[in-house]
């Protein structure tokens, strides 16, 4: 994430030519995982090499959007800008059904509602000039 040099926020991405097919997919609602050719697992973040076997045939894939709630924890101070203005907020760490875990923050639900293992799925909220990935509870099975 961005160190709050755009316009003093925390949270813009810092993209490069690397991450950029990232970013673009995630503008158009797709998210984005690494998959190694040599050993079959995807990882996140996004790099050039896999980080389970270190070979370099790492390519990208899309991702179902899917995953289930690891854990979570409810924000209710945070000064870098703007988070301040979204608390409370639930910063969340997700298991994609592809393998990888993620943290992310997971909106439209109520921090009550939430239980480890339930259903959620990737949704895109604008930052600045990128769509970055958010969960929700799944509305559908």
């Amino acid at each position: 994430m961005g160190s709050g040099g755009a316009g003093g926020r925390f949270d813009l991405p810092e993209a490069d030519a690397f991450s950029r097919t990232y970013w673009d997919a995630a503008a158009e609602g797709r998210l984005l995982v690494r998959r190694c050719g040599a050993c079959g697992r995807a990882h996140h973040y996004p790099r050039e090499f896999c980080p389970h076997c270190w070979s370099e045939d790492v390519r990208w894939e899309q991702a179902s959007g899917r995953a289930t709630l690891y854990t979570w924890s409810v924000v209710h101070r945070n000064d870098l800008p703007p988070f301040g203005e979204r608390v409370p907020y639930v910063a969340a760490v997700v298991d994609l059904v592809e393998g990888p875990r993620l943290m992310t923050e997971v909106v439209e639900s109520e921090a009550g509602d939430l239980r480890v293992g339930m259903a959620v799925e990737a949704v895109f909220r604008e930052a600045g000039e990128f769509r970055v990935p958010v969960f929700r509870v799944c509305v559908a099975p």
